[in-house]
C-alpha cells in the first residue's frame, strides 16, 4: 500500500451508519431504500447518520442486488438528430432520478442495423429499450423481448407495446386558431409530403379548427409538397399568383416557412403586417434566425423522452402499460404572427 493510499479517506459503509444510528445493518438498508417496516423515527435517525457521514450508496452493487445493470438502451433512426436528441435529453433528465445510465445506438433508419443493435444492448444486459423513430409513423414492432420496450415518436403496429408519441393533430389545430385569434380569415396552408401520416394529421388539426371559425384553407385546400425551403418558395409563388389577397400562410415545416418568407420578401409582402407565417418543430437554428423570428410548434419531445422513459421504469418494476399515449405540443408566438389586429379590435 503507498503512503497516499494510507492516507486516503475511508469511504463510509452501509455499517458505519447503522452503528452511528445505533441500528441493524439490515435496518439501515430498509430505511435508507424507503422500506415501510422501519419506523419514521428511525428512518430520520439513519438518514441523518448517512448526511453527517457523508454516506453514499454504492449504486452499481445496489443494481446487482436488483438483477440489474442501470442502464437502458435508446435506438434512433433519426439521423440529424433533431428529434432524438432532445428526446435522449428527456429520458435522461428522468433517467438521473433513478440513477440510470442512457446507451444511445443509432440505426440509421435500417432495420438490419436496428436489430443489430437490439441485440447488442441485450447482450450488455441492459434494463429496458427506448426506441426513437426517425418519422411519426407507424412501425413494425420489435415481438416480445426479454426486456421492457417503449416506443417513442413513431408507434408500434402492436396494440399491446407502449408508445409515445406527439399529437399532430392538435399541433395543426394550435397555428390556425391562433391565427383565426388574430384576425386572419384568408389562410392558407402548406403541407410537408403527404406520405408522413404526420403531414395529413397537422392537416386535419388546421383545416378542423378553421372549420369551427367557418372558414375552409385559402383555395380550398392544403398544399402536399416536401419539407424543405425550395418547395416553401414554389407554394407560395403560387398561392401568390392565385389568392393575392392571402394574409396567413401555415407551414407544416419550420423549413417550409423559410422558404415561405424568402418569396413573400421578394413579392414585398410585409411579415407580419401584410401575411402571417408560422412554422412547424421549433427547430432553433432555423426559428431564432428568420427574419422575422418565426412562429412555430414545439412537439415537446423533451416531455416525449421524459414521459417514454417513466413509461419504461414503471415496466422494469413490474408495472407496465400499453397502447398509445401523446404528447400536446406548443405553440411558440414569435415576431411572424405579431402585430395582428384581433376581433376585438
Amino acid at each position: 500500500m503507498t503512503a497516499d493510499a494510507e492516507l486516503a479517506p475511508r469511504r463510509p459503509t452501509l455499517a458505519d451508519v447503522a452503528r452511528a444510528a445505533g441500528v441493524s445493518v439490515a435496518t439501515a438498508s430498509k430505511a435508507l431504500n424507503g422500506r415501510r417496516q422501519v419506523r419514521e423515527e428511525t428512518r430520520q435517525r439513519v438518514v441523518h447518520a448517512a448526511e453527517e457521514l457523508a454516506f453514499r450508496p454504492n449504486v452499481l452493487a445496489r443494481q446487482l442486488q436488483k438483477g440489474r445493470s442501470g442502464t437502458i438502451g435508446l435506438v434512433t433512426h433519426d439521423l440529424e438528430g433533431r428529434f432524438s436528441i432532445p428526446t435522449l435529453m428527456g429520458a435522461e433528465d428522468e433517467a438521473g432520478n433513478g440513477e440510470v445510465s442512457v446507451l444511445l445506438c443509432d440505426a440509421r433508419g435500417d432495420t438490419l442495423r436496428e436489430r443489430y443493435h437490439v441485440q447488442a444492448l441485450l447482450g450488455r444486459r441492459v434494463d429496458g429499450l427506448i426506441i426513437v423513430g426517425a418519422r411519426p409513423d407507424v412501425r413494425p414492432s420489435l415481438g416480445r423481448l426479454p426486456v421492457p420496450v417503449v416506443y417513442a415518436y413513431a408507434p408500434s403496429e402492436d396494440p399491446d407495446d407502449m408508445s409515445q408519441v406527439c399529437d399532430s393533430v392538435e399541433a395543426g389545430a394550435l397555428v390556425a386558431e391562433h391565427l383565426v385569434a388574430r384576425g386572419r380569415r384568408r389562410i392558407a396552408v402548406v403541407a410537408g409530403d403527404e406520405s408522413y401520416g404526420a403531414a395529413r394529421d397537422r392537416v386535419e388539426g388546421a383545416t378542423r379548427a378553421l372549420a369551427r371559425a367557418g372558414l375552409e384553407p385559402a383555395g380550398g385546400r392544403a398544399l402536399f409538397g416536401s419539407w424543405d425551403e425550395a418547395w416553401g418558395r414554389t407554394a407560395v409563388e403560387t398561392i401568390l399568383g392565385l389568392l393575392p389577397d392571402v394574409d396567413a400562410v401555415i407551414c407544416g415545416s419550420d423549413q417550409i416557412a423559410r422558404g415561405a418568407l424568402d418569396t413573400l420578401r421578394e413579392h414585398g409582402r410585409r411579415v407580419p403586417e401584410d401575411v402571417a407565417v408560422t412554422g412547424h418543430d421549433n427547430w432553433e437554428v432555423i426559428v431564432a434566425h428568420s427574419r422575422p423570428r418565426l412562429t412555430s410548434v414545439d412537439m415537446n419531445l423533451e416531455e416525449l423522452g421524459r414521459r417514454a422513459a417513466a413509461r419504461l421504469f414503471a415496466a422494469i418494476e413490474g408495472h407496465p402499460s400499453r397502447g398509445i399515449e401523446s404528447v400536446s405540443p406548443r405553440l411558440v408566438a414569435r415576431d411572424s404572427t405579431r402585430g395582428f389586429y384581433t376581433l376585438a379590435d
